[in-house]
C-alpha cells in the first residue's frame, strides 16, 4: 500500500478547533482532502481553517453545535457550496464530565448525551442524506465516529462518558447495517483512541484527582500508562493516522467496525 491519496474528496470534521479535531484535519489536508473546520469554538476554529489554508490545503471554517439540527444542515450546505462535494464526515466533537456515579451531575450527564450521542446521530443522518445516491452529493463517502478506549474500559470516575462513547459505538455498527442494506454507499467505522495529553485529556487526569482517586495528576497518567502494553500515552498523530486510513480507499472492505487506537489498553 503507498501513500494514501484523497485528492478529490471533501471532509467535515467536527471539534476540529483544537486537539484530536484539529490533528484529523491537519491529517485530512496532507492526504490531499478538502477540510470543512467546524466547531463552536469560532476563535480557534477559523484559526486552524487559516493555518491549512497557509499551509496549501482547501480549507474553511463553518461554526456547528452539533447538538443543533438547523446548524448541521447549514454546515454541510456550506461544504457542498464551498468545496462541491462531501463524501468524508469526522464525527469528533466530544465532551467529558467526569463524575463518581454516587455523585453524578444530571446536568452534565445530559449534556454529555447530548453533544456525544445525539451529535453524532445528527452527523450520521446528514451525512447519510448528502453522500447517499440522490443527495446533494450523491458519491457515496466515508464516516467516522470518534468514540474511546472509556468505551471498552472500566476507569473510575467516566460512568456516564463511557456510556455516551458506548453508544457511539453501537450508532456506528447499525448505521453501517442500514447504510449496506439500502445501498447509501457510505462506510461508517469508529475509532478507540487511548488517553491523549491534550487539553481534554490532562482536564480528565486533574477530575480523578480531585474526585480523590490518586495523588496527582502524574499518578493518574502513570495509572494508565502502567495498563497500556505499549508503555505510553497515545499522540494526536497516532489517532489522525488512523481516521484517515478509515476514510481511505485503504479501508475500503471496512465498516461497522471499531478501531482501538490505545496502544493495547482496551484489550
Amino acid at each position: 500500500m503507498g501513500p494514501i491519496d484523497l485528492k478529490g474528496r471533501t471532509a467535515l470534521v467536527t471539534g476540529a478547533a483544537r486537539g484530536l479535531g484539529a490533528g484529523m484535519a491537519r491529517a485530512l489536508a496532507k492526504a490531499g482532502a478538502a477540510v470543512m473546520v467546524s466547531d463552536v469554538l469560532e476563535v480557534e476554529g477559523r484559526a486552524t481553517a487559516q493555518a491549512l489554508i497557509d499551509s496549501g490545503a482547501r480549507a474553511g471554517f463553518v461554526p456547528l453545535d452539533v447538538r443543533d439540527e438547523a446548524q448541521w444542515l447549514i454546515a454541510i450546505d456550506h461544504t457542498l457550496a464551498s468545496f462541491g462535494g462531501f463524501d468524508i464526515l469526522v464525527n469528533n466533537a466530544g465532551i467529558e464530565v467526569t463524575a463518581l456515579v454516587s455523585e453524578v451531575d444530571i446536568a452534565g450527564l445530559r449534556n454529555m448525551l447530548d453533544v456525544n450521542v445525539v451529535g453524532t446521530a445528527l452527523g450520521l443522518k446528514y451525512a447519510f442524506r448528502t453522500m447517499r445516491p440522490g443527495g446533494a452529493a450523491g458519491q457515496g463517502g466515508a464516516v467516522v465516529n470518534v468514540a474511546s478506549v472509556a468505551a471498552t474500559i472500566a476507569f473510575p470516575a467516566i460512568a456516564g462518558y463511557s456510556a455516551t462513547k458506548s453508544a457511539v459505538d453501537r450508532l456506528t455498527r447499525v448505521a453501517a447495517m442500514e447504510s449496506g442494506k439500502l445501498g447509501f454507499g457510505v462506510r461508517v467505522n469508529c475509532v478507540y483512541p487511548g488517553l491523549v495529553p491534550t487539553d481534554m485529556g490532562m482536564k480528565l487526569a486533574n477530575d480523578v484527582v480531585t474526585a480523590g482517586l490518586f495523588p496527582s495528576a502524574q499518578a493518574a497518567v502513570q495509572a494508565i500508562v502502567s495498563q497500556t502494553p505499549l508503555g505510553r500515552l497515545g499522540t494526536v498523530d497516532d489517532m489522525a493516522d488512523a481516521v484517515v486510513f478509515l476514510c481511505s480507499d485503504a479501508s475500503r472492505f471496512i465498516t461497522g467496525a471499531g478501531l482501538p487506537v490505545d496502544g493495547g489498553m482496551g484489550m
